[in-house]
């Protein structure tokens, strides 16, 4: 009887879950639409990254080819880049955008960018709550004593964490997209025609991350407001 029903549930979740299904739908869309977009310098999105790390003085990040679609990432606790072969190995508009966006977080590294020291700090913790404090939620929100609503609201904090970590990632990503946007065109490695792609590809991942973010923070909402709804009936 906590859970309201589905309309409850839908509520808080359905604007964030249309939101990140057009937010991936975009990113897809202009992802697909610049890869077949090649730049004029000719040069691969390895090329592009090796070359903005080299003249921000990180000539001792390396870059890695991964699998996966998209599963472009840098790794800080390793200092390495790794590229998806879709980006590593092209020399689309589209790859070198996102080559540079992840090399942006290499520089925000060297440079103790703030809010990039703070996620990474949290990633062992958020790795926790993300998965155990739904369930510790739930165990204490079925539990029909006092110390039930205790072990909810322990649960509830833990999940928290993971809202916590979708909003500071927010201000990571943006930087690390200005970044690429910045350098790209001031490098000479894109021509100006070629900032609208670069930008397009950038604008569209950026919506999936404030779609993460406003999904855990509705989430998070969800679970106080059926907190909240049951002390409110034990008192009565």
């Amino acid at each position: 009887m906590y859970f309201g029903g589905y309309g409850l549930y839908l509520l808080f979740s359905l604007p964030a879950l249309l939101l990140g299904l057009w937010a991936q739908a975009k990113v897809k869309g202009a992802f697909n639409k610049y890869s077949r977009v090649g730049t004029t310098t000719g040069l691969t999105g390895a090329e592009v990254a090796r070359r903005m790390l080299d003249s921000n003085g990180l000539n001792s990040v390396q870059i890695e080819e991964v699998g996966g679609n998209l599963s472009d990432h840098y790794d800080p606790s390793q200092k390495v880049l790794r590229l998806s072969s879709g980006v590593y190995r092209s020399a689309s508009v589209a790859a070198a955008g996102v080559a540079a966006h992840e090399s942006g977080h290499a520089i925000q590294d060297l440079e103790h960018y703030g809010p990039l020291k703070i996620r990474s700090f949290m990633v062992p913790s958020v790795q926790i709550g993300s998965w155990l404090g739904p369930i510790i939620f739930m165990i204490g929100l079925f539990m029909a004593s006092s110390m039930g609503t205790t072990l909810a609201w322990v649960g509830l904090a833990l999940f928290t964490l993971t809202a916590v970590f979708s909003l500071i990632t927010l201000p990571v990503e943006l930087d690390a997209s200005n970044r690429a946007k910045a350098w790209l065109s001031g490098s000479g490695i894109i021509y100006s025609s070629e900032n609208e792609g670069v930008s397009k590809v950038l604008d569209a991942a950026a919506w999936t991350y404030v779609a993460g973010a406003l999904q855990a923070v509705t989430t998070v909402l969800y679970y106080a407001f059926l907190l909240t709804g049951r002390s409110s009936s034990s008192r009565d």
